[in-house]
């Protein structure tokens, strides 16, 4: 019986096969699957292992689901699974079209079986050569990004064509069938936690990279339903996700990924529990906070924002922890990037307390003082539409005696001086507020400016007459003659 199997299980090839084109690869392809399972299984009709079919050596059509009794269902299963561990070239669209249909077909099979229910028969078996399957189709080297090995300098990642995978239209199915498997109320988490191992996720992570937007979307969608599914999962997901971050942040600021894995980590952040673990605080601050810093943070920035105010929301006291972050990686000559920060800085004032607010309100009013006082129009409009939000104006009102002496220096050097007439109007509009709010206080930050204007006025003055006097003296020197104040050894 032995050699009749072995005999089968290495059938010659026929002629056809064997002049299969060499651009086609078989299910015998490296994937690492974990075979802890095997001693562990039952022989119940669930997790009964299925006998494994003879290696197929080319894409061959196969019967539907629907055609076949059930009890030969899972045999079916595995053929069509080896059928879809065949990779092919997606750069020419003509050769293995035939083939390359075939394996569409039976990944939409796949997908419509492991959806409509009739995947609760399939035994644990075939649920590892499913992964595996789908783990030899996904899992493969990424192309270079438009900016390695060209030899010219990098772009501006907003502005760069975005790489489009070639093998999507099989790529895409493959990932809807993991996605199926894992939302499924029928994949017992138990079984599926076997190969849907540490290894797995962190190959899915490494993808993420892709430049395939499409691609991002569904492993986000996948990574997500994981981490909701697989508790045991968690913890190391999240050292993974930070291990990229710290990678990005430190050594190439170049990833494709970043918005996604924060949007994944915004849902987190959103189930965080009260009291907050110490262990999500330095996640705060020693990578959300820093993310910051990067220049490509544009095309990231609303999902940090997102997890930033998630955290002031959920723990007030970290306001300040927050504030004092954006002013650490506050940008100095890139007024886009500013404008972020101001727009984040405003969400995260809207959730903060009075008694965090006055803990970091010098240096913040400091700041927000020399972005006033910005050439460039839109950071200065930005800065000043704070005082459009009306539980930031509470704020300032509050502490205005402190805010106050600190900010008029600015908005009086913007009416006196700045070019744009949409700037003045808006200072003039502040000023005329805190008159309202206070007016002995007003006059008397008014006079204080006015003393120190004059001071600085005097100051200028005698330096000038300091420097005139040099002139003359050393005029009146080289007048008399030079030579005689020559110093000789």
């Amino acid at each position: 019986m032995f050699k009749k199997i072995m005999k089968g299980g290495h059938r010659k090839p026929s002629k056809s096969e064997a002049n299969e084109p060499p651009t086609t690869y078989g299910p015998g392809s490296n994937v690492v699957v974990s075979h802890a399972s095997r001693g562990a299984l039952v022989q119940s009709p669930l997790t009964a292992s299925t006998p494994q079919p003879p290696p197929m050596t080319s894409v061959e059509p196969l019967p539907l689901f629907r055609d076949v009794p059930v009890s030969e269902r899972q045999a079916l299963f595995l053929r069509k699974l080896q059928n879809c561990c065949f990779l092919f070239d997606f750069t020419d669209t003509v050769k293995n079209a035939r083939e390359k249909e075939i394996k569409r077909q039976t990944l939409l099979e796949l997908v419509d079986f492991v959806q409509s229910g009739a995947s609760k028969i399939i035994s644990e078996s075939c649920q590892e050569e499913m992964v595996k399957m789908v783990s030899l189709n996904i899992f493969r080297c990424l192309p270079p990004g438009s900016h390695e090995n060209t030899g010219q300098e990098p772009a501006d990642p907003e502005e760069e064509e975005p790489y489009l995978e070639p093998s999507w239209p099989h790529l895409q199915l493959v990932y809807e069938l993991l996605l199926r498997y894992v939302v499924s109320t029928d994949t017992d988490t138990k079984v599926a936690k076997r190969y849907i191992h540490h290894s797995f996720v962190l190959k899915l992570l490494d993808l993420f990279d892709s430049e395939d937007p499409r691609e991002r979307e569904y492993l986000k969608t996948i990574l997500h339903r994981i981490y909701g599914k697989f508790m045991v999962h968690r913890p190391f997901i999240r050292k993974a996700i930070n291990n990229i971050f710290y990678r990005f942040i430190y050594e190439t600021e170049r990833h494709s990924g970043i918005g996604e894995l924060l949007e994944i980590l915004g849902s987190i952040i959103n189930g965080f529990a009260l009291p907050m673990k110490e262990e999500h605080k330095l996640f705060l601050i020693r990578v959300l906070i820093p993310l910051h810093k990067p220049k490509p943070i544009a095309i990231y920035h609303q999902q940090l924002s997102y997890c930033i105010v998630q955290f002031v929301e959920k723990d007030y006291k970290l306001a300040d922890t927050v504030i004092r972050g954006l002013l650490k990686y506050w940008p100095v000559t890139n007024c886009t990037k500013e404008n972020l920060f101001l727009t984040e800085l405003e969400e995260v004032l809207e959730a903060t307390q009075p008694v965090e607010f006055q803990r970091c309100m010098v240096p913040l009013f400091q700041q927000i003082g020399r972005s006033l006082n910005s050439s460039h129009f839109q950071v200065a409009e930005r800065a000043l539409f704070l005082w459009n939000n009306e539980h930031i104006v509470g704020l300032i009102a509050q502490n205005r005696t402190v805010i106050l002496p600190i900010i008029y220096p600015a908005l009086e050097k913007n009416i006196q001086s700045h070019w744009n007439q949409a700037v003045h109007g808006l200072t003039t509009n502040i000023k005329k507020m805190f008159m309202e709010m206070d007016l002995e206080l007003f006059e008397e930050c008014q006079r204080q400016y006015e003393e120190k204007q004059a001071k600085s006025k005097e100051v200028e003055e005698q330096r000038l007459l300091s420097w005139k006097r040099l002139a003359e003296a050393a005029a009146k020197r080289d007048g008399v003659g030079g030579e005689d104040h020559m110093i000789t050894s």
